[in-house]
């Protein structure tokens, strides 16, 4: 903040190293004058609005400067042996206007004293004046004006016009009656004379009152006026302190102007300044922060406004403030200043923050929670083909051990006891006769037995293909996660169906499919495998649990025609969805299963929206099926790559 000059270093008003003509300048002296014309006042009256108390100062100072006329005047006449009733009488008139200024509640009163003093005054002087022609005396013109302007163009016309008719009219017909001396002035020319005076008197109002009129309706549009700026100004500060948002407007050499409470408490708290009208409000800035500031106002100078957000880290902590600044245009088109809103949105952008963190924790919790749908697909359908694998070498085992391989253990020795007379033994031996049709049955069974273990053998062989089939697909989209590809969308279905293959023949799920030829697009072939997985995993569930023993689900892929958009359905007959869970289908945690999660169709949602598509279902209601609709954009075709702007 700039060295600004303390009480202590500013000169002393009375100091008296002064020179003492300062304490008698026009200023003090004014004032002084106007704290004695108050003082003759009464309470009510110095009360009043300035333009009227300027009003009630001149008559009391009128009063006052024509007592001291008149008093000089009395001394004169008595050092000279006369007796002047009509000042005596004057006198007694600008007391009484003194006296009912210092006691009156209204200036009504006084003021018509004053007047009538006055016009008194002059007429009395007129009449006993040895010139006939006191009628077009000076005072004539400036009674009208001071009575319009003390007591308004009604009453001051009661004092003009008497005026005209004393002098106008009564003072020219007394003097035609005592006669005038010719040398000095005709009787025509003193009718007309003070006639023309009368009339000159009139139009003196005339133009006095138009003159007051005029005025006091300026006046009163002012008033009108300062009250409404003063009342929007109210208004507008009211405003201004009921935000919380920092609010300061600045001239165009960065000084403050005004700054709300709002202001003025972060920069007190924050940083220990106290704003004040003047000050240059980035000079406590660091030097890159005021480089910025220079720019920003540079281009707010030139009409621009701007919006950026500007970050604070001090000891008490961080401060982020969405800042807006306006120019400030003058009537002609000029920017004379500007205006900074501050608005602070450290809570905001924290929470922000913490979304991302979570949103970043719910893409890896649904990715592992993916994994782990497609795992257990994979663990589940491994497990019912090694069912089938068991079966079968439990059935070649049990051929195996049951063969009658083990009948040729006991042809063996004979054979090798009768090696040397083999002929004879066929011929002769009892045993030797039964040898060859045993060895023909036997042929026979041992064919049948190696016919019934290739046939084992064989479904041995597919069902570890199945297996390896599964686990193979799984690794290849495992290492494709993430990665968008060019996907022929009824060939991914059909992977996910493979997965469930054997349950739904061992359930007896009948499956259809409805593929439309549409072109294979562009698409994360994991997340969408991952939806896939869900929504017939999910379907599979509906069917097991549901009694109807025709169980059938449904998978049809086409282009809406309105749209243009891929649009994958599921659909099932099974246990439906009640119409209150339809709402919340794709919320987090809700599901439905006993042993269920929450997170399936939840991330499946998610997934669907970083696709730029949309997840959405339909139910009839209870044990009438359900149908999942996934909508996705037909991109045949990569976006073209935009450089990235620099930060």
């Amino acid at each position: 903040m700039a060295n600004l000059p303390t009480s202590e270093t500013l000169p002393s008003a009375h100091s008296p190293s002064e020179p003492r003509e300062r304490a008698s300048s026009p200023t003090v002296v004014r004032s002084w004058l106007m704290e004695r014309l108050d003082s003759l006042l009464s309470e009510s009256l110095r009360r009043a609005e300035p333009s009227e108390l300027i009003r009630h100062r001149i008559m009391v100072g009128a009063a006052c400067f024509f007592s001291l006329i008149n008093g000089v005047f009395l001394l004169r006449s008595f050092s000279q042996g006369n007796h002047p009733y009509a000042a005596l009488l004057a006198s007694v008139g600008y007391l009484g206007t003194l006296v009912l200024a210092r006691r009156g509640r209204t200036p009504i009163a006084p003021a018509m004293v004053l007047l009538a003093t006055l016009s008194l005054g002059l007429v009395i002087t007129t009449f006993v004046s040895r010139r006939p022609t006191g009628g077009d005396h000076a005072v004539n013109m400036l009674l009208p004006v001071l009575a319009v302007y003390l007591v308004g163009p009604r009453l001051g016309l009661s004092i003009t016009l008497a005026l005209f008719v004393a002098l106008g009219l009564i003072h020219p017909y007394y003097r035609s009656q005592v006669g005038i001396d010719p040398s000095t002035l005709t009787l025509s020319g003193l009718w007309f004379s003070h006639v023309f005076a009368g009339i000159s008197s009139l139009g003196v109002w005339a133009l006095s009152s138009l003159h007051s009129t005029a005025r006091d309706a300026a006046q009163a549009t002012i008033e009108r006026t300062v009250r409404e700026l003063r009342d929007s100004q109210s208004k507008l500060n009211s405003v201004f302190e009921s935000t919380d948002d920092i609010v300061v407007s600045i001239d165009a050499q960065a000084r403050l102007l005004t700054a709300n409470s709002a202001a003025r408490f972060i920069y007190e708290h924050r940083a220990g300044i106290v704003l004040e009208p003047g000050t240059p409000l980035f000079q406590h800035e660091p030097p890159e922060s005021r480089k910025a500031w220079d720019a920003r106002l540079v281009q707010v100078l030139q009409g621009q406004r701007l919006r950026f957000e500007q970050i604070y880290q001090d000891q008490q902590g961080l401060l982020v403030l969405d800042t807006s600044v306006h120019p400030i245009v003058e009537e002609g088109g000029g920017v004379v200043g500007m205006t900074i809103f501050g608005r602070d949105v450290t809570a905001r952008r924290q929470a922000e923050a913490r979304l991302g963190e979570m949103h970043r924790t719910l893409v890896d919790v649904s990715r592992q929670a993916g994994m782990a749908e497609v795992a257990t697909g994979v663990l589940h359908n491994v497990g019912n083909t090694l069912n089938s694998v068991n079966i079968s070498t439990s059935l070649v085992i049990d051929q195996i051990r049951k063969s009658r391989v083990t009948s040729l253990a006991r042809v063996a020795p004979l054979l090798r006891a009768h090696l040397a007379d083999i002929p004879a033994f066929f011929a002769r031996d009892p045993q030797g006769q039964q040898l060859p049709s045993f060895l023909i049955a036997l042929s026979e069974q041992l064919q049948q037995e190696r016919e019934a273990m290739l046939r084992e053998m064989h479904s041995l062989g597919e069902s570890v293909e199945h297996i390896n089939s599964i686990v193979s697909m799984q690794q290849k989209h495992a290492r494709a996660a993430g990665a968008v590809e060019h996907v022929a969308v009824p060939q991914l279905i059909d992977e996910a169906l493979r997965l469930h293959a054997v349950s739904f023949d061992r359930l007896r799920i009948h499956v259809e499919c409805d593929y439309d030829e549409v072109p294979p697009i562009f698409v994360d072939r994991h997340k969408l495998l991952q939806i896939l997985i869900n929504l017939v995993s999910n379907a599979r569930h509906a069917l097991v649990a549901s009694p109807k023993k025709d169980k059938r689900l449904g998978i049809h892929v086409r282009r809406a025609p309105d749209t243009g958009q891929l649009h994958i359905e599921v659909t099932d007959n099974g246990v439906g969805i009640a119409p209150e869970n339809l709402g919340r289908m794709f919320s987090q945690g809700f599901t439905t299963k006993k042993m269920g999660h929450g997170f399936g169709l939840h991330i499946s949602a998610l997934a669907a929206a970083e696709m730029k598509g949309r997840l959405s279902c339909s139910s009839p209601g209870l044990e009438q099926g359900a149908t999942f609709l996934l909508e996705l954009p037909m991109r045949t075709e990569l976006p073209p790559v935009q450089d990235a702007e620099p930060s």
